[in-house]
């Protein structure tokens, strides 16, 4: 099984949307101090235009720290200004060579554009400056999954769930992963994982659902996408995946079909009117040689006087 790149851009853009923001701790700079610490408690209120400008007047204070581009370019990111973002990070990168987190913020944003051979050399260039960082792993998992390199994104996100254990995403996409292997199994293991701390996850039941339906488990796959329906009855895709498991069920225990004999047809009887004419004319022939043989003959007489 293979993802679609608009599959994919799709999903990346959500993670950048709802998971982007700018810990106070990495926002320090040379100066423009008030401006940064003012931009990030901005963009962690999702006021990311706001937190733009405040970014902005910090580089005008510090135009030489790296720092402050990097934080403007994840607020460009998560804002969906993905072309502004590259530049900061690669300004960030230009000014400090060896900055980590500007390559993994551009790797992850080069993904997001589905531009994952250049997202994969710069996560890898994060990985190596930064081995500890659990979210250089996971976005580089992401670019390894839009280049259908599943065991490799496995081994991504693993390392980034010993990492990060709380962050469901890496679980998430580790099983996307396995499934993209059709190793339904772990897949599935990571699932219920995840269900285990978000029971009410209506995205995780309907996608573990369809999980069991590959493996053809369509008496586990049904409950899931009825849990998934009282959660969200509007889904229709996940109506359409029920349907088609309870189909499914329904053909898989279905008593199997027993074949009718088909009737031999009887034979023809004895007396037909080919048999009657054949043996007519046995009988004329009988008749005609027997007259043959006794023609010409002296009649046989009693010798006894009558």
């Amino acid at each position: 099984m293979s993802i679609t790149k608009n599959q994919f851009r799709i999903a990346t853009i959500v993670a950048a949307l709802v998971g982007a923001f700018i810990a106070p701790g990495q926002a320090k700079s040379k100066g423009g101090g008030e401006h940064t610490s003012r931009g990030v408690q901005l963009a962690e209120q999702k006021q990311y235009d706001a937190a733009i400008a405040e970014f902005t007047k910090a580089i005008e204070a510090a135009p030489k720290d790296p720092r402050t581009y990097t934080n403007r370019g994840t607020a460009y990111r998560a804002s969906g200004k993905l072309q502004e973002a590259i530049a900061d990070f690669s300004k960030a990168i230009e000014l400090s060579p060896d900055d980590e987190m500007a390559y993994r913020e551009r790797g992850f944003t080069e993904s997001v554009q589905n531009q994952f051979d250049a997202a994969l050399a710069d996560l890898d260039k994060a990985v190596q400056l930064k081995p500890d960082d659990g979210f250089a792993y996971k976005f580089r998992g992401f670019a390894e999954i839009g280049l259908n390199q599943w065991d490799k994104a496995i081994a991504d996100f693993s390392t980034a769930i010993q990492k990060n254990p709380d962050d469901a995403q890496n679980y998430e996409r580790r099983a996307f992963a396995s499934r993209g292997m059709k190793q339904y199994a772990p897949a599935i293991a990571d699932y219920t994982l995840i269900l285990q701390k978000d029971p009410n996850n209506a995205e995780i039941l309907t996608k573990r659902g369809y999980t069991y339906s590959l493996m053809a488990e369509y008496e586990k796959a049904i409950p899931d996408y009825e849990a998934a329906l009282k959660i969200k009855s509007d889904d229709y895709d996940t109506v359409q995946r029920l349907q088609y498991a309870r189909g499914m069920l329904a053909a898989k225990n279905a008593p199997p079909v027993t074949a009718t004999p088909t009737p031999t047809p009887a034979g023809p009887g004895l007396f037909t009117p080919l048999n009657i004419g054949i043996a007519i004319i046995v009988i004329l022939i009988i008749a005609a040689v027997v007259r043959a043989v006794t023609r010409g003959k002296p009649e046989v007489t009693s010798s006894r006087i009558r």
